[in-house]
């Protein structure tokens, strides 16, 4: 076993930190690290917490965390921020507001850039989930940008989704055009002390009578004052009844395995894009074709070199 990968399964923090790292930057280690700790893992309560910027999801996470933690359960937290253009970091940083939980032995809070990933989330992202998965954190939180695809990205990764809106800003029927509804199993009015209250859960409830009229499962609809730390304990049990709804149908184990799937397939793609690009640069390329015939003509000679290097072999 990894060196690492033991050190990361006795939950040190230090390793934790430095396995998340190797994932970030596709250290040559990362297969093998990942490896060693994939049979550990699948036991950690994996939650979603997504929304439009302003939603307050930060400050939510945080009073979570303080609610979670007095029930005595672990909690680690990834928090996915916009990357800079330039230097690929996450531009928020770590999260000010969480920063009261740093001390905290059992909490363990990771930003991490979407680094531009066609997705939204990047590809490091549900690996750092893992390793928090194998230290033996209870509960792991992933909080989204929460703009264009990772809203919707966060459902092939999560256990339960929980969408965050305010009562301000015509969140609700923003996210019934976005097809957030689709995907949310919660939903979260946060900042509930503010006027409009009342007619934002009016309005998600006469939503998911249209959209969830005939589901199993209708989300629910909680209220919370982040500020105040109001509504965690409501809040938690709604993520909590979720979660319970798919294990007794035997949903959790069929979701995480789509996930694998999933997951499966874009390793395979990422790397398959590594490769195309690496033969690409040694193809001449002719400016006058139109891009569709140059990519069947670009496919094809890769084809052929790819022959060739299975008889060389």
């Amino acid at each position: 076993m990894h060196p690492l990968a033991e050190r990361v399964l006795n939950g040190e923090r230090r390793a934790i930190a430095r396995a998340i790292s190797y994932v970030e930057d596709d250290h040559p280690d990362k297969t093998e690290l990942m490896r060693d700790l994939f049979p550990h893992t699948g036991r950690a309560q994996i939650v979603g917490i997504t929304g439009a910027p302003g939603a307050g999801k930060s400050s939510l996470v945080d009073v979570l965390i303080r609610y979670l933690r007095q029930q005595k359960l672990t909690v680690g937290v990834v928090a996915v921020d916009p990357s800079s253009p330039f230097t690929g970091g996450a531009l928020l940083g770590d999260r000010v507001r969480m920063q009261s939980h740093a001390l905290d032995p059992d909490v363990f809070i990771r930003s991490m850039g979407s680094r531009g990933s066609l997705g939204g989330l990047s590809r490091a992202t549900q690996d750092s989930v893992r390793i928090l998965d194998a230290s033996g954190k209870n509960v792991i939180i992933v909080e989204t940008v929460g703009v264009g695809q990772s809203e919707l990205d966060i459902m092939h990764m999560a256990d339960t989704v929980a969408l965050v809106v305010t009562p301000a800003g015509g969140d609700a029927v923003q996210a019934f055009k976005a097809g957030v509804m689709e995907i949310a199993e919660v939903f979260v009015v946060n900042k509930a002390d503010l006027p409009g209250v009342e007619k934002v859960i009016t309005e998600l409830e006469q939503m998911l009578d249209l959209v969830k009229h005939d589901a199993e499962w209708r989300p629910p609809v909680v209220k919370t004052i982040s500020v105040q730390n109001s509504g965690m304990e409501e809040l938690w049990k709604a993520v909590s009844r979720h979660h319970d709804y798919l294990k007794q149908r035997g949903l959790l184990e069929k979701r995480r395995r789509d996930h694998i799937r999933r997951e499966v397939a874009e390793i395979v793609g990422y790397h398959m894009q590594q490769w195309v690009r690496e033969r690409m640069q040694n193809i001449a390329l002719d400016p006058g074709l139109d891009p569709y015939t140059t990519a069947q003509q670009l496919l094809q000679q890769i084809i052929n070199i790819r022959k060739h290097e299975e008889e060389r072999r």
